[in-house]
């Protein structure tokens, strides 16, 4: 896959906008293992190769563990994330997959029941701003970047 442009060279003021959003998000007193998560599972929803290569390293460089990231698409049966995880994970995919339905009361109301106002709108940002880093990344055909030479054979 030929990258088409870089994004960052060709508008620094967008993508300067772009990092003061994840900025804030960083900086919002979510936990980070959780945003991780979060971006994960959108990037993945997303099938955004270089999102999900990136938050793959920075969850692992969080503490997160690999068999939580491999089973993360079936978070549902898997019984080891937290009732608050689940429900970041459940509003990170309705949100991320808002165009193919409303998101239900029940899904907002499990996570308004373990986030604050705050904490909900802030979640809100971080997944606004996953699909925001996937959509430019698939856009513009971002290559994955590969920890090893093997990994790239």
């Amino acid at each position: 896959m030929q990258q088409r442009l870089d994004a960052p060279k060709s508008s620094p003021a967008g993508f300067k906008a772009m990092l003061g959003l994840q900025t804030y998000v960083n900086q919002s007193g979510l936990e980070h293992s959780l945003l991780e998560l979060v971006k994960l599972r959108a990037s993945q929803i997303n099938k955004c190769a270089f999102c999900i290569a990136m938050h793959t390293r920075e969850a692992r460089k969080a503490g997160e563990s690999d068999e939580r990231m491999h089973l993360l698409p079936a978070w549902r049966e898997a019984p080891f994330y937290s009732a608050r995880e689940q429900a970041a994970l459940a509003w990170t995919e309705a949100v991320t997959q808002i165009a193919d339905a409303p998101i239900p009361d029940a899904i907002y109301d499990q996570a308004h029941m373990h986030f604050s106002d705050k904490e909900l709108v802030d979640l809100t940002l971080a997944i606004v701003a996953i699909n925001g880093w996937n959509r430019l990344s698939i856009a513009f055909n971002r290559p994955p970047q590969v920890e090893t030479k093997a990994a790239a054979q």
